[in-house]
């Protein structure tokens, strides 16, 4: 049996003194006769959320189940519990199985056109087909599905959109009469009207949102996930693709530029914001400490960018946080992360199904 004392962060504006765990759930009752109690002081969080995280792919493509068990133990090293896994080649359903890994929600595989995206990554199809591989990956998935929205066109040397409209609108109809929802890889500015227009329900990155297109996100509901450490890599990106695309480099810098500016336009505009770190493509796992304090550093106030990775994160994908009888999957710290992020860099106990990951 497992006592956590001290405060506990159940959410935003509900701190309790201690928690208990019994049969690896959440009781904030003492119970009746413990014994062979184990008790962790201080501050806990619910098991933090990356939304958009990779387990299973690399730099190259898909990876053996050995190389995703290390991914997936980086990333709850680091506190992360909860994995929205946003696209990959790998079968990793196995990891269901273990309690001792964080829990994954699937998008199944990235839908993206022919030869426009990174090799090894996605189903490439044509328009034709974008319906029906959205129904496969739907039923594949845990409810979301993932289209690339954008990529660099490479007769225009630059930044365009995959789908025609009708074809996202009829992808994103399909998903939904599915009961899955839909998310969009989009770096630049072209396609996302079109996509929110046909009902997407998240875009990944964000980069391109103008302040034009903030009016339209927040009526609709669209979420973000910037993935701002992500994004910290793209003026490399364009010193890399200058010489052959210059029209791209330029695009690429100007998005970087403004990254703060857009993150902070769409927090203030009421659009929702969603804490990911895009790892497991070139990125290492266990970034997600990183990555709160990138939204913090781009105006988000310090108390919306921990609910962007712990209870609102949660409550949008539909998973319990330190409810009375949820799964006991907590993080412990030293101090208090609200009032300064770079807490969440150092647990001191990662709880797990109810269990201390030593």
């Amino acid at each position: 049996m497992l006592h956590v004392k001290g405060r506990v962060l159940a959410g935003p504006d509900d701190v309790r003194d201690e928690l208990w765990v019994v049969g690896g759930r959440i009781s904030y009752d003492r119970p009746a006769g413990a014994r062979d109690v184990r008790t962790v002081t201080g501050w806990a969080l619910p098991g933090l959320v990356d939304a958009h995280c990779h387990v299973g792919l690399d730099a190259h493509g898909p990876v053996d189940a050995e190389t995703a068990e290390k991914q997936a133990l980086t990333d709850r090293e680091a506190g992360t519990l909860l994995i929205r896994d946003a696209g990959s080649p790998s079968d990793t359903r196995w990891i269901d199985d273990r309690a001792d890994l964080p829990k994954i929600i699937r998008a199944g595989r990235h839908i993206a056109r022919t030869r426009r995206y990174i090799r090894n990554y996605a189903w490439e199809i044509e328009p034709d087909d974008v319906v029906a591989y959205v129904a496969q990956e739907a039923r594949r998935g845990d409810g979301w599905v993932k289209l690339v929205g954008d990529w660099i066109d490479r007769d225009l040397g630059d930044l365009a959109p995959c789908w025609p409209r009708e074809a996202v609108a009829a992808a994103i109809a399909e998903a939904h009469r599915l009961g899955a929802r839909v998310t969009a890889h989009c770096f630049a500015e072209s396609s996302l009207r079109d996509l929110v227009e046909s009902g997407i329900d998240c875009i990944e990155h964000a980069t391109g949102l103008s302040e034009d297109l903030i009016p339209l996100f927040a009526e609709r509901g669209v979420a973000i996930v910037p993935t701002l450490v992500n994004i910290a890599t793209f003026p490399r990106l364009a010193e890399g693709g200058e010489r052959k695309f210059p029209r791209w480099s330029a695009h690429m810098r100007r998005l970087h530029e403004r990254r703060y500016d857009t993150v902070r336009g769409a927090y203030d505009a009421g659009i929702p914001v969603y804490v990911g770190t895009d790892a497991g493509g070139s990125l290492a796992h266990g970034l997600v400490a990183e990555e709160v304090a990138e939204l913090v550093a781009a105006g988000i106030p310090p108390l919306a960018a921990l609910s962007a990775t712990t209870w609102g994160a949660r409550d949008w994908l539909g998973r319990p946080g330190l409810e009375e009888g949820a799964p006991a999957d907590l993080v412990v710290y030293e101090a208090d992360p609200r009032a300064d992020v770079r807490v969440l860099a150092a647990p001191r106990r990662v709880v797990l199904n109810g269990r201390i990951i030593e």
